[in-house]
């Protein structure tokens, strides 16, 4: 029963050793600067974009669905192929989990389940990236060269930056460091610790297509809603999340956590966006600074409500930002193992409330048909109400 037990929970502690290591080798090793899988992924999508392009929601349903479900499946099955238990493991250790099965079987975590995810989870995560870009931000409004500072802000988000100042620049990357740290990082490892490598791989690939064709012009504004409606539902329980670790993490800049609490229930839902407002208002409360305002994107102009109490940033909050959101990325690290546990739970539940239901439900069913053929055979043959209606009407 011991070994039993131990293999059933092996798939949860690899689940969130795997994603720690994502984690880690993205601290480590950042982004490839070449043949990013991420890359790839979006130059796909833009070919089967131009096969499928029509200005419908019907086109860019299945545009969605076929570009988010074969990553995702790709990545579930790669978890999911099982090695004889004879082959060595590919690091050439014992099973990282101590774990015995019996001779002849799998692995019961499936081949590399641990190093498939934790590929999967650093292709996915750009943590390290944006925050190296956001400081490299820092140091050109530091240096006094606003041209340089605004050919890095596109690489942040997709504003306008040609006639930002310095402060603008500052509040652009400062609101993009955090809807980032929620859409780069902490929603990638949620959903690898809700549904493993299929998960991460789901959710990169409908964050990536929101950022191609999830827009309101003319030529996205039906095509993009499926994966602008999907990344949006995606991206809920992360930003909840983000702004939860914000808060636990905002001493270690300075800030408070009761602050950044009161921040995101004032002003969370001042953010157009369902999700963004939560974490810029999380941000805003734990660095105290003021973010919203007037910004444009492709020439039309915008004007954000005002988010927290604080000054306008300067350089300083940015490069606080940046420390603040790996804290929350490491604390959603620290999280994985204890959400897919908690994940495999209410799985469990509901496939119990579901066996516990099939029951009665079948029971019903049966009942009811019963009861609708013996009100059949109480009818005398041949005649029926309506049919009696349309006789007399004649």
């Amino acid at each position: 029963m011991h070994a039993v037990r131990s293999t059933r929970r092996a798939p949860r502690r690899s689940q969130g050793i795997g994603l720690v290591g994502g984690f880690l080798a993205d601290v480590l090793f950042a982004d490839p600067r070449r043949l990013h899988p991420v890359a790839g992924f979006g130059a796909l999508a833009a070919r089967v974009e131009a096969a499928l392009y029509k200005p419908t929601r019907a086109r860019g349903l299945i545009f969605t669905v076929v570009l988010v479900g074969l990553p995702a499946a790709a990545a579930a099955l790669a978890g999911a192929i099982r090695h004889p238990a004879g082959i060595r493991h590919p690091l050439g250790i014992r099973h990282p989990l101590g774990i015995r099965h019996r001779a002849g079987a799998g692995h019961p975590d499936g081949i590399g389940r641990l190093s498939i995810l934790a590929l999967v989870t650093w292709a996915s995560l750009g943590g390290c990236s944006l925050r190296r870009v956001a400081t490299d931000l820092a140091d050109q409004i530091d240096a006094g060269d606003l041209d340089a500072a605004r050919a890095i802000l596109p690489s942040l988000c997709g504003r306008d930056s040609h006639a930002l100042d310095a402060i603008e620049l500052c509040r652009a990357g400062l609101e993009s460091v955090a809807e980032n740290t929620s859409d780069a990082v902490v929603g990638a490892l949620l959903w690898g610790a809700i549904a493993g490598p299929g998960g991460v791989a789901a959710y990169r690939a409908a964050n990536t297509l929101d950022a191609m064709v999830g827009h309101r012009t003319d030529r996205y504004r039906d095509f993009g809603w499926a994966p602008a409606r999907l990344d949006d539902l995606l991206n809920w329980p992360a930003s909840r999340l983000t702004a939860i670790l914000t808060a636990l993490g905002a001493p270690l800049v300075g800030g408070s956590p009761a602050a950044t609490w009161k921040s995101v229930r004032r002003f969370g839902a001042e953010h157009p966006s369902p999700n963004a407002g939560r974490v810029e208002a999380a941000f805003a409360g734990a660095l105290n600074v003021g973010l919203g305002g007037r910004l444009s994107y492709a020439g039309v102009d915008e004007l954000r409500p005002a988010i927290g109490h604080g000054p306008a940033p300067t350089t300083v909050d940015l490069r606080r930002a940046t420390r603040l959101s790996f804290a929350v990325g490491a604390l959603a690290a620290a999280c994985a193992a204890p959400l897919a546990t908690l994940a495999a739970a209410c799985a469990a539940l509901l496939a119990t409330l579901a066996a516990a239901c099939a029951a009665p439900l079948a029971t019903l069913a049966a009942a009811c048909t019963a009861s609708l053929a013996a009100a059949a055979a109480a009818r005398p043959a041949g005649v029926s109400a309506r049919a009696g209606g349309l006789g007399t009407g004649a």
